[in-house]
């Protein structure tokens, strides 16, 4: 398992508030699986996680948002936590920096209430989607096709509904940025 994804760059795009168990587990999988991860930023320095119910720890950031470009990355990941997709999903250069993944076929893989970054790109239509409960309608009225599951996979695209379901949406997003760029996640 540790060299599946080896030599490939994973950007994490977060904000403060993000969810730290939906950034902290699906990260330490990627490293185990070989990939080199950057934590991706409109803040400079440091990003402070919620954990549950309070402020947690800071994390790194290793390239500012504005620095960052989607064809410097082979993959994303997006997670979730209340306060972070509701800051990043109003932020153009986020929403542009996630469009170029999803222009370029480049898996991408969304936790709890990470999909709404997704929302605001305009390119769902049609896509098969889970999520926090919360964002459901968000992501119906957005044209995904939203159900219930653990974990849903359509063309590279990955998502979960929440921590409990970080286990098999690990091992998904792992499969998925293995297999690399997917044709049919590019809009039309």
């Amino acid at each position: 398992m540790s060299e599946q994804l080896k030599g490939k760059k994973i950007a994490i795009l977060a904000t403060n508030g993000f969810e730290e168990v939906e950034l902290a587990k699906p990260r330490e999988a990627l490293e185990k699986a070989g990939a080199t991860t950057f934590i991706v930023s409109p803040e400079n320095d440091t990003i402070t996680a919620w954990n549950e119910t309070n402020w947690s720890d800071d994390y790194e950031v290793d390239v500012p948002l504005d620095q960052a470009k989607a064809d410097n990355f082979d993959n994303l990941l997006l997670p979730g936590g209340v306060l972070n997709p509701d800051q990043l999903r109003l932020n153009d250069q986020a929403v542009q920096f996630v469009s170029g993944f999803l222009h370029k076929g480049k898996p991408i893989a969304a936790i709890c209430h990470g999909p709404q970054v997704l929302i605001e790109t305009g390119e769902l239509d049609g896509k098969k989607m889970t999520s926090y409960p919360s964002i459901k309608t968000d992501l119906i009225n957005a044209g995904a096709n939203w159900v219930d599951e653990e974990v849903v996979v359509d063309q590279g695209l990955t998502t979960s509904r929440k921590p409990a379901d970080i286990p098999a949406f690990n091992d998904k997003m792992i499969e998925e940025f293995r297999e690399g760029v997917h044709s049919g996640l590019a809009p039309n």
